[in-house]
């Protein structure tokens, strides 16, 4: 049931804000969600817009899918090792998102804060790799 969950919880933490960020104290913040992100992205850089929808949106929920499938023996257990890869690669995208807040605070130019969104999406991020590792280690 918890892999079932991360198929409603993945979509809610791509809209969800990640950060607020503001080029001075005294200026509004602005919320950045996944979503936001890559539409703005989108718009300068294709290619690396591309990359980060594959593993911020595709990656994750295809493997929740892909396990999801395996629980209910609509997949064969050969597939699981490119399930568990695709985990791998959906894990990339916190790291990268941490990088920004780092980056972005160490210039100092503005201001960066963390919003409720960056937990939940990578809750749900853990929560599948721990999914996709009981079903691995189950057999």
């Amino acid at each position: 049931m918890a892999n079932l969950a991360l198929l409603i919880l993945f979509p809610l933490a791509w809209f969800a804000p990640l950060m607020r960020a503001g080029l001075l104290p005294l200026f509004g913040m602005d919320e950045i969600s996944v979503i936001s992100g890559l539409q703005r992205l989108w718009g300068t850089d294709v290619f690396l817009a591309l990359a980060v929808t594959f593993f911020a949106l595709f990656a994750p929920y295809l493997k929740t899918l892909g396990i999801a499938l395996l629980q209910f023996r609509l997949l064969d257990r050969r597939a699981l090792p490119w399930v568990t890869f695709l985990g791998k690669l959906a894990m990339a995208d916190i790291f990268l998102i941490a990088l920004y807040i780092v980056v972005a605070k160490g210039v100092g130019v503005g201001r960066v804060e963390t919003a409720w969104g960056l937990y939940l999406f990578t809750g749900c991020i853990i929560a599948s790799l721990g999914i996709s590792l009981a079903w691995t280690l189950r057999g």
